[in-house]
């Protein structure tokens, strides 16, 4: 068997794989965001309880593996608590929590370089700290970290190989299967590089997209004032 009778023979598998990683991927990093923000909101308030809470999350799953946190979730939890998890589902949470916790450091690196003076002014208007946090100090953090948050983006779309340990059948668990089946290890592995490098690029060009696009908007709204 050669390089392109692999390929279209082992074709239907490298597919259902490549969709497996890419809704692994969307999901985790949908939820993540959510997670991130929310600690983030969390770790800069000035209730301690709610300070201390994410930052115990954010050291634990930014001091333990995700491969460590995917057998916890897939085989620890449901073990003590008597029940059995989803695969996918064990995947996305490891997956979630792991990217919040980073996302949560990034949105706080960003909020926390916005001037102080802004949120002076705006409470000195009678604005609330909620409504001038949401209106005024996040839209600026977000264009701040774009870069740092796109990068995690593609740091967690490559981390998806990791679930293939608790058995989910994702791109990387797919060309394991094809290697078993064929035997054509260099091949096989090549076939899945290129997958994760054009998904990859593909999400570093939009991230660059986004960026270049942000910066305009900046630049017109500085000139507008």
């Amino acid at each position: 068997m050669n390089f392109f009778e692999l390929l279209q023979e082992s074709w239907p598998m490298f597919l259902r794989g490549l969709l497996m990683t890419l809704e692994l991927a969307v999901v985790s990093l949908v939820i993540a965001m959510f997670v991130g923000l929310g600690s983030c909101l969390m770790n800069i308030s000035r209730f301690r309880v709610l300070h201390w809470i994410s930052q115990g999350y954010i050291n634990i799953f930014r001091g333990t593996p995700l491969l460590v946190q995917a057998f916890f979730f897939y085989f620890g939890v449901p073990k003590a608590f008597g029940f059995t998890l989803n695969v996918f589902v064990a995947g996305v949470i490891a997956l979630s929590l792991n990217a919040g916790a980073y996302l949560s450091e990034i949105f706080r690196s960003g909020i926390e370089a916005i001037p102080h003076g802004q949120m002076e002014a705006a409470r000195s208007l009678g604005m609330p700290r909620r409504t001038a946090m949401l209106k005024i100090i996040l839209p600026q953090a977000i264009r701040i970290v774009i870069p740092s948050v796109a990068n995690q983006w593609i740091i967690s779309l490559k981390d998806t190989s990791i679930i293939s340990c608790i058995g989910l059948a994702e791109l990387t668990m797919m060309g394991s299967q094809i290697v078993a089946r064929t035997y054509m290890s260099f091949e096989v592995w090549i076939c899945v590089g290129a997958f994760y490098f054009i998904i990859i690029y593909a999400l570093s060009k939009l991230s660059k997209f986004l960026e270049k696009r942000l910066s305009l908007v900046k630049s017109a709204d500085k000139e507008a004032s």
